[in-house]
């Protein structure tokens, strides 16, 4: 989650977050929270229409993953990070355990699909089909610069 949504949930300031995670720093290993890199802030910027034309940040915005937003309740001291972060947690844990479903779904189908012969193969087959994640769009969209064909 990017430091600013996590100052939003807290109701607190980005500035302030940081501080205290500043303060702390040896809480934050490189797996629970890093700085985007220049290209990844461009990415993340174009990809949810934010203007640049005036305010913004003067830094690169930082991430924390699930255990760095975990460890934010022991550098926040307030009733509501606390309420916060048993949310957050409850979330996680709703996402795991989805993931493990969606597992345990591919093995059921898995040995059904041994158990009976091919006259059941397309309805496998079209479950399997449902079940796959979308393809990733083939071409992006918006302007691009196509110096190879101009240039000689």
């Amino acid at each position: 989650m990017l430091d600013a949504d996590l100052a939003s949930l807290y109701n607190t300031t980005t500035s302030r977050l940081l501080e205290a995670v500043r303060r702390q720093r040896e809480r934050f290993p490189d797996d629970f929270m890093f700085q985007l890199t220049v290209q990844e802030h461009e990415s993340l910027r174009s990809h949810s229409a934010i203007s640049n034309s005036r305010g913004g940040r003067r830094y690169l915005p930082y991430v924390f993953t699930e255990h760095g937003v975990a460890m934010l309740s022991s550098v926040l001291n307030s009733p509501r990070a606390v309420q916060v972060n048993i949310e957050v947690v409850r979330a996680f844990v709703r996402l795991r355990h989805l993931l493990v479903e969606q597992d345990e779904l591919v093995a059921r189908l898995d040995a059904l699909e041994t158990k009976y012969d091919a006259q059941f193969k397309t309805v496998f087959d079209a479950l399997r089909a449902l079940m796959a994640p979308p393809p990733a769009p083939q071409r992006k969209l918006g302007f691009r610069e196509e110096a190879e064909e101009y240039s000689a």
